[in-house]
């Protein structure tokens, strides 16, 4: 049984809290619990429970309560029922043991930690301490009680006190700055207390602001008693003021100048608040620095070299903390002390620390007199090495620059765990001391809406869990970002989060700025990423927040930035290594929207003309690989060239159809934005050709919104060009990609004014193409006949004009309708005709389309297998195309025969394929088509769907 009064007042039992009832109650037990083991006065026990005006039945009610607790605290030891409050002569007692009450044992280990060494004494006084867990006899009320709470209080401050000397005197500092200035905060007046927080700032190398901690104390002293400080505060000032070597930490000689027994520093600053998150990270970390091997185990093999992890990563992303964060975590597989330094390596407007200082801040931690350290710099650097060598340390070096910066300053033994935190690869690191590089990224979705509910409170997330999901989404996982934007809402409390979401959706960099704090300003974290790249790469960095699209690769940036290839990796090198930029897989580079957003504010800063000329190359750039790679897909296509790209841009080159496909498809965000960025810049002929030559992919990959944006903004830009013919074809394009989106009137109307345009501007080969597109569009409104009149139409014109690809075309399409309309002769010799032109032209996609055709017409004259074969024979000519839109038309018809031939398996598979794609190109119309047919065969066949 357990007493618990340095906190709440409980009682334990095997670790499980006792209900001890109403607070006079627990203020009973408490007041026996002060004096355990000896007997209390009955008048004492109600003076203490109700003070000096006790009500008049005050010991009837204590003497209740007194039985209550006797029959609640059995004693778990005997087999009798015997309580641990005993009756006495006078009095009652708890009659257990003082060890049983941590009060005692609080008072008993601080005794034993003044009688100990020193080392000894940090021991029990840390036990001490521990026991404490919050204000003493918290939840009752009365006068004795509050002035026996300030007594322990009194006693709680006295072991922090005798604690905090003892690590004084062993040789700590800068470790012990952060709780003392707390502890200062409470007891402004405490010279004691002052003494302590000078010596660990002097130490810490931070004299001035020991100097003026005393100076401020000194005034308020003389202000409010009217007295000076007492002898010992003068002389701890005097001192520091002549620099006395004595009052840092130094070596015990023994003869030789180089035996030293070298205190145990403990540099780490504070760990972060509400650190979330890096499960992934930590876990790595263990794995690399965990493991550290004995000091007294046999040196290890050949090869083993410091273990050091080199943290990267942008500005902001949370390296520090990381760093920070798993030291702290792990300090006890350290014992022989950590060692910290922020190297300064992006600060802007303090040099980097150069590794000398860095070094004379770690020899006079580790014990060494100032005046016995080395001037000469590999003679200081050997001197940290040899008193490190064997010890188990950790060092931590933050925010580094250069691996110049790092490498005097690791130690030499296998012992030692090293941690590098910086924007840089520091590449010589890994190259030439085994670093393990570490690259952050944004926090995951869960770390970070876990960051925001650390940071604003659980009740606050709950109650707004859409507008966190948007602060998340918008933050893009950046932590400071995040932190930013929570620092925002918690000064604003009553601001609901949804408002904060719309005003960073709004403002953007905006609100994570600051104007008078640098490092609480995101921007301003960035730039000082800045501030070590070059002009050009500088340049090249605000060209990228400019550029259209998501990601680029190095051609994109040869065009956009003009410069040759190898400059332009070089810059693209720099920016990664100062992690501003990512490599992905397949040579793309892409940066993190906030910090894109960043660059693109940097961008308008440069001259216009340079903004513009930039614009100009990167369009041509993709504008004119788009049009090579659409001549690969679509060789029989009308050949309609855009102007020459600008002086120095070349296309990317493509060598066949299938990397030209692959092309388009990796691009293909990228090209969209980029006909935005044509059209931002009034380029209305870039715009037409962008749509044109993205129309077969988009049809091919089934990409119909795309397709259909694609060409309302080439009508908006048709407007402005001077060829009639561009919009006659406009129109007829739109009208076809309306139609193939069920857009049926709006086709109509488009594809009625291309005719009409084309027949004014005696436009053969236009009228041609579309009655081809009016007898598509006739045909998905469900009527064949007029389908088959324009098909007829279309083929007439293709003859006059002597265009055998294209009159192929049309003979497979007036053989379609034909054969939807019982013809089936006639299908099938115009769809012979058309396979003949298609494959002595060599027109793969023609041939697929005919191919189908037969197929069709084989199934409807009853011949199956036949038209198995054909559907096979368009298929594959189809898949080598990519031409899933196709693809799922023909599997669609597929299913059919082998239905027909009772192969249900395959029906049931073919059907599922032709699902999946309709599902993928959003055609809701087959989607529920192709479901009633898999029902209808489920229901026939009793063969499962898997959809």
């Amino acid at each position: 049984m357990e007493f618990v009064l340095l906190g709440g007042i409980e009682v334990l039992v095997e670790g499980c809290a006792l209900d001890l009832g109403p607070a006079r109650q627990r203020c009973v037990l408490a007041a026996l619990a002060v004096d355990a083991g000896r007997v209390v006065p009955v008048d004492r026990l109600v003076q203490r429970v109700w003070g000096d005006r006790p009500p008049q039945r005050a010991r009837a009610t204590l003497l209740n309560y007194l039985s209550r607790l006797r029959f609640l605290l059995v004693d778990p030891n005997t087999d009798a029922r015997k309580t641990v409050i005993a009756r006495r002569s006078g009095g009652y007692a708890l009659d257990v043991e003082r060890s049983a009450v941590d009060l005692f044992r609080f008072r008993e280990l601080c005794v034993r930690a003044r009688a100990g060494d020193d080392r000894q004494a940090v021991r029990l006084l840390q036990q001490a301490l521990e026991l404490w867990r919050g204000e003493a006899l918290t939840g009752i009320a009365g006068d004795w009680a509050a002035v026996e709470r300030d007594r322990l209080h009194d006693q709680h401050l006295a072991a922090e006190c005798d604690l905090t000397d003892v690590r004084l005197r062993l040789g700590h500092g800068e470790d012990l700055v952060a709780p003392l200035s707390a502890r200062t905060a409470q007891r402004p007046l405490d010279e004691h207390v002052a003494a302590q927080l000078m010596l660990a700032l002097h130490r810490a190398g931070r004299t001035s602001d020991a100097l003026a901690h005393y100076r401020r104390l000194r005034d308020r002293l003389v202000d409010e008693l009217g007295t000076e400080p007492g002898t010992a505060l003068r002389d701890l000032h005097r001192r520091i003021l002549d620099a006395d070597p004595s009052l840092l930490p130094h070596p015990v000689t023994t003869g030789d100048s180089s035996a030293v027994v070298v205190p145990v520093p403990r540099q780490l600053p504070a760990p972060p608040p509400s650190f979330t998150g890096r499960g992934t990270e930590l876990a790595r970390l263990d794995e690399v620095l965990g493991a550290q091997p004995d000091k007294d185990a046999p040196p290890p093999g050949t090869g083993t070299t410091v273990m050091i992890s080199a943290i990267g990563g942008a500005g902001g992303i949370g390296k520090t903390c990381l760093a920070l964060a798993w030291a702290h975590r792990n300090t006890e597989r350290f014992p022989d002390g950590q060692l910290f330094t922020d190297l300064r390596g992006f600060d802007p407007t303090e040099q980097p620390v150069t590794p000398d200082a860095a070094l004379f801040g770690f020899l006079t931690a580790l014990g060494v007199v100032p005046d016995r350290i080395p001037t000469d710099p590999h003679a200081r650097s050997a001197l940290y090495r040899s008193l490190v060598a064997g010890r188990r340390m950790l060092v931590v070096l933050d925010n580094a620059a250069t691996a110049d910066q790092v490498v005097p300053l690791l130690p030499g033994s296998p012992t030692c765990g090293v941690l590098v935190t910086g924007r840089t690869g520091l590449a010589s690191l890994i190259d030439r001391h085994g670093a393990h590089h570490l690259k952050l990224d944004v926090l995951t979705r869960h770390e970070a809406t876990a960051l925001l509910s650390a940071r604003l409170g659980t009740s606050r997330t709950t109650a707004e869990p859409d507008a966190v999901d948007e602060l998340v989404e918008l933050g893009g996982g950046y932590p400071l970002a995040l932190s930013i934007t929570a620092r925002n809402a918690v000064t604003r409390p009553g601001i609901p989060l949804a408002e904060v979401a719309a005003e960073l959706r709004e403002l953007g960099l905006e609100t994570l700025d600051h104007n008078t704090d640098p490092t609480a300003s995101l921007p301003t974290v960035l730039s000082w990423s800045l501030r070590r790249l070059t002009d050009e790469q500088r340049a090249v960095f605000a060209l990228l927040g400019i550029a259209p699209g998501p990601d680029t690769t190095l051609p994109a940036v040869a065009a956009l930035t003009d410069l040759p290839p190898a400059r332009a990796r070089k810059a693209l090198t720099a920016l990664e290594e100062a992690s501003l930029l990512e490599r992905r897989p397949g040579g793309r580079y892409a940066m993190h929207d906030l910090v894109r957003a960043y660059a693109a504010t940097t961008g308008h800063e440069l001259p216009e003309d340079m903004r513009k000329a930039a614009l100009v190359r990167v369009v041509d750039f993709h504008l004119h690989t788009a049009f090579a790679a659409d001549r690969l897909l679509n060789p029989h296509g009308p050949l309609l060239r855009p102007n020459p790209p600008a002086p120095g841009v070349h296309p990317h080159p493509l060598p066949d159809a299938g990397v030209a496909l692959a092309w388009l498809e990796t691009e293909h965000a990228t090209l969209l934005a980029t006909q935005r960025a044509a059209a931002a810049l009034g380029r209305h002929d870039v715009v037409w050709h962008f749509t044109w030559a993205l129309d077969t992919f988009h049809l091919r990959r089934g990409h119909l919104r795309d397709a259909l944006a694609g060409w309302r903004a080439a009508l908006d830009a048709a407007v402005h060009l001077p060829d009639p013919t561009i919009r006659s074809r406009t129109h007829r394009s739109l009208g076809n990609i309306c139609s193939v989106s069920d857009l049926h009137e709006e086709a109509t109307k488009h594809l009625e004014q291309a005719l009409d345009l084309a027949t004014r501007d005696h436009n053969t080969a236009e009228q041609a193409h579309t009655h081809e597109a009016l007898a598509a569009a006739w045909a998905r409104q469900g009527d064949d006949r007029q389908a088959l009149d324009n098909a007829r139409h279309a083929l007439d014109l293709y003859r006059a004009l002597g265009q055998p690809s294209w009159e192929a075309d049309a003979l497979n399409q007036v053989g379609w309708y034909a054969a939807r309309l019982g013809a089936l002769d006639i299908a099938r010799d115009h769809c012979q005709a058309a396979l003949t032109l298609h494959r002595q032209h060599d027109n793969p996609d023609g041939e697929a389309a005919t191919l189908d055709s037969l197929g069709f017409i084989a199934h409807r004259t009853g011949e199956h297998l036949g038209a198995i074969d054909r559907y096979h024979q368009s298929l594959a000519l189809y898949r080598t195309l990519g031409n899933t839109y196709e693809i799922a038309d023909t599997l669609d018809n597929l299913g059919h025969p082998h239905a027909a031939l009772g192969e249900h398996t395959q029906a049931r598979e073919t059907w599922q394929e032709a699902l999946d794609l309709y599902r993928e190109q959003g055609r809701d119309e087959d989607v529920e088509r192709v479901r009633r047919q898999l029902g209808d065969l489920v229901k026939a066949t009793g063969v499962e769907r898997s959809d």
